[in-house]
């Protein structure tokens, strides 16, 4: 398995906006993909962040499975991170964000209240790595299309304040993604959720990976949605790409075989999942 790098300079650019904006708000709102609530963080942002509250958004719920959306909800909990699953595609479960926000700045809020100081908006930036869906987020608590969206990586390239109604005003960042995978694993995570541009990665790393996944969790899965049998399941994961792309009528075209189970699985063709399992968070 091949290790996946990335080196962008802009990266370290919209670290540093982050640390020179952060005293500015009130609240951190750190977006992950529900699908891989441990791998979509970025280590680096607890030291970014410190003390300031902060609120975990598992995005793109609707892509993974219910039952560990569940799970991840009550880890991040557990470890004193309040936390809620939305699917801002569908604009579903978005409005609980600044409702959370306030459960969470009662305090202050309550301090601000007490000094007459009164319907002060709550200021939060949103941080995440590229392609959680910071960006859908974001227009669906404004209302409008103001923040631009893609569903690629790096589509947000500077800071912007955004009004949300009379409560709360969002302050949208680049995505910060680390310069190096200590795990390839996590690499290849990414890679198959779309958070890496594909000219960064070997596609059959990442489909290989995708069927060893769905091979151990969902067999069934791959048996319906590539008419295999389970004598099939019991090759090796090399020999399956090469069946598959056989049975896709590619002859030896791997690379494109890959490219068509890594859309499928993005596009959820093979149904929910989760690639990060709870018990790997030490929990």
């Amino acid at each position: 398995m091949s290790t996946i790098q990335w080196f962008p300079g802009h990266m370290a650019k919209a670290k540093k906006q982050v640390q020179e904006k952060l005293h500015l708000v009130d609240i951190v709102l750190e977006i992950v993909d529900a699908r891989l609530p441990l791998a979509s963080r970025n280590p680096i942002l607890d030291q970014i962040i410190q003390q300031k509250p902060r609120l975990m958004i598992l995005n793109k719920a609707d892509l993974a499975d219910a039952a560990l959306n569940a799970a991840w909800l009550d880890y991040f909990k557990r470890q004193g991170l309040p936390a809620i699953s939305i699917d801002s595609q569908h604009n579903h479960n978005v409005q609980q964000i600044e409702k959370q926000a306030q459960v969470i700045l009662a305090d202050k809020i309550a301090r601000q209240q007490a000094k007459g100081i009164k319907n002060k908006p709550i200021r939060a930036i949103c941080i995440g790595i590229p392609n959680v869906g910071k960006s859908t987020i974001l227009n669906r608590l404004v209302k409008k299309n103001i923040a631009i969206t893609g569903n690629h990586p790096g589509v947000t390239k500077r800071q912007q304040w955004l009004k949300a109604g009379k409560h709360l005003e969002l302050l949208d960042t680049p995505g910060i993604l680390w310069p190096k995978f200590e795990d390839p694993l996590v690499g290849q995570k990414l890679a198959l959720t779309g958070a890496i541009k594909d000219s960064l990665y070997h596609s059959d790393d990442v489909a290989l990976y995708m069927l060893a996944f769905f091979k151990q969790y969902f067999p069934e899965r791959l048996q319906q949605r590539y008419h295999i049998t389970e004598e099939d399941l019991t090759l090796t994961d090399p020999d399956l790409l090469m069946k598959l792309t056989a049975d896709f009528g590619l002859k030896q075209d791997y690379e494109r075989a890959s490219e068509r189970l890594i859309l499928d699985c993005r596009k959820g063709k093979l149904g929910r999942y989760t690639l990060d399992q709870v018990i790997e968070a030490g929990s």
